[in-house]
């Protein structure tokens, strides 16, 4: 599909004006406030911002730039860093036809999966150098949809428009969830699904604040109240309870949380190494939230 026929780019004149650009406002630097629960607005969510895309602009340059264009190519999708197929998970169910919001995609290789299986879906990103790998990925693979600079809770994009919105480590663990699960539900249909992928709230309890140690077979931190983690960027991380009321409260009914278990041949990755496999094995380093809109 070339990106300018969306149809959600044909009700939204706003994206078709800017080229599917749309720019929010410029976060102000600030030094890395600590780790908290609160989220009340104490701090700026564009003072977070700018963190984050400064974060993913070097990680783009390292790393998820330079693999983007083999993630595009593939022909399966892969769930996770031990790259549980989607044949095995059956999270996504059949996509074709379907309208799809990807908040925080990143170099949008989930969309070009997608895509490939016939789906329309429109990346959302905030870092311009994610999206600009992924364009170049189009020019590539010829592979076109539409991206969106924006933040993730503010897409601008029309209310129930999108029959599946999905965030694969994108505004899922990136953005305060107080902010992006209400655009969640906004975005959506009646009926419509919400997916997302995250890091298990086991695990982040189980993380050290030093980001050269893995994940531990102790708790480290409490959970009551957790929110807000500054490691390499500002992570959001929910208690289940608090992510079942949050979902709740904004029209979602749960219809599975899939705990991923790291299959019996997997290796720990060579980049993202800070839970082994040995451990995954054991424990849940990763979950897939699954959510009706009412």
């Amino acid at each position: 599909m070339n990106s300018c026929e969306h149809p959600l780019l044909a009700i939204c004149p706003l994206l078709r004006r800017s080229g599917m650009r749309f720019v929010a406002g410029r976060p102000r630097t600030t030094t890395r406030p600590s780790c908290g629960g609160d989220h009340t607005g104490t701090v700026s969510w564009r003072d977070d911002a700018a963190v984050n895309r400064e974060h993913w602009t070097r990680n783009n340059a390292e790393y998820s730039g330079p693999q983007a264009l083999a993630a595009w190519k593939q022909d399966r999708i892969y769930w996770g860093i031990w790259h549980i197929p989607e044949e095995e998970l059956r999270v996504l169910g059949d996509v074709a036809g379907k309208d799809v919001v990807e908040l925080g995609c990143g170099t949008a290789y989930l969309c070009a999966w997608l895509t490939k299986r016939g789906a329309r879906p429109i990346g959302v990103d905030i870092t311009p150098a994610q999206l600009e790998s992924a364009r170049a990925c189009m020019r590539e693979t010829g592979i076109s949809f539409p991206l969106i600079e924006a933040d993730a809770a503010d897409t601008r994009l029309p209310a129930a428009s999108a029959d599946l919105v999905v965030s694969y480590y994108g505004a899922s663990i990136w953005v305060d969830p107080y902010r992006w699960i209400p655009e969640a539900s906004r975005l959506l249909r009646g009926g419509g699904r919400l997916v997302f992928l995250r890091s298990s709230t086991l695990a982040v309890l189980c993380s050290p604040d030093d980001p050269d140690s893995t994940v531990q077979e102790q708790l480290q931190r409490p959970q009551f109240g957790m929110h807000r983690f500054v490691w390499e960027g500002v992570e959001f991380h929910l208690a289940h309870g608090d992510w079942i009321r949050l979902l709740r409260v904004n029209g979602f009914e749960v219809e599975d949380l899939i705990e991923l278990q790291a299959p019996a041949d997997a290796r720990t990755h060579e980049r993202y190494d800070y839970v082994t496999a040995e451990w995954a094995r054991r424990w849940p380093a990763e979950e897939i939230w699954i959510a009706r809109k009412r």
